[in-house]
């Protein structure tokens, strides 16, 4: 486990199914993560996402998100790495509405970058967020990220295309900051 201020980063369990059902099926909360058509995920779907999780994995890691007092409220997790290059592309999601604008996803993706740059010797972090994401855009700003690009009308959301941004935090960006806790 990966500690912060406000949570730690855990391995998934198989008591987390159901929440995590319920978190990714909730429509404003999957308005924020799925490019796709919104169709709801199934048991089987959580399921099958819960047996790839393995500690063999290198290509993905991906970590529940609990509060110190040890409630499940979302996740977060390296979704692709170019080991090559040391490029990693991340994600993450609060699912408990109880939990947003408080600062838990914030914290959370604090951890997983010092996991990333501490544990893993990656050179740089990317991801990618809707433009309508206001509250992400803010919480990957105050942990460094910075905007790269603009992919134009790269989402259909709602009845209109919105843009996505790709952004992205170096290494020594990271160790020079002083939001690195």
């Amino acid at each position: 486990m990966f500690t912060g201020e406000k949570v730690r980063l855990r391995a998934y369990r198989k008591e987390d199914l159901d929440k995590a059902l319920q978190f990714i099926n909730d429509p404003e909360v999957r308005r924020f993560l799925a490019p796709g058509i919104p169709f709801p995920m199934t048991v089987a779907d959580e399921e099958k996402f819960l047996s790839k999780q393995s500690a063999f994995n290198t290509d993905a890691y991906s970590f529940a998100i609990e509060t110190l007092e040890g409630e499940y409220i979302g996740g977060c997790g390296i979704n692709n790495i170019d080991w090559k290059n040391s490029v990693a592309v991340v994600g993450i999601f609060i699912g408990n509405k109880d939990y947003w604008g408080k600062g838990y996803g914030t914290d959370a993706m604090r951890v997983l970058l010092r996991f990333i740059f501490e544990q893993m010797n990656i050179n740089k972090v990317k991801l990618f967020v809707y433009d309508f994401n206001k509250r992400a855009i803010r919480c990957y700003e105050k942990c460094g990220f910075k905007v790269e690009g603009v992919l134009r009308q790269e989402i259909y959301r709602d009845g209109e295309y919105h843009d996505q941004l790709v952004m992205g935090i170096l290494r020594s960006e990271w160790f020079g900051a002083e939001n690195r806790r």
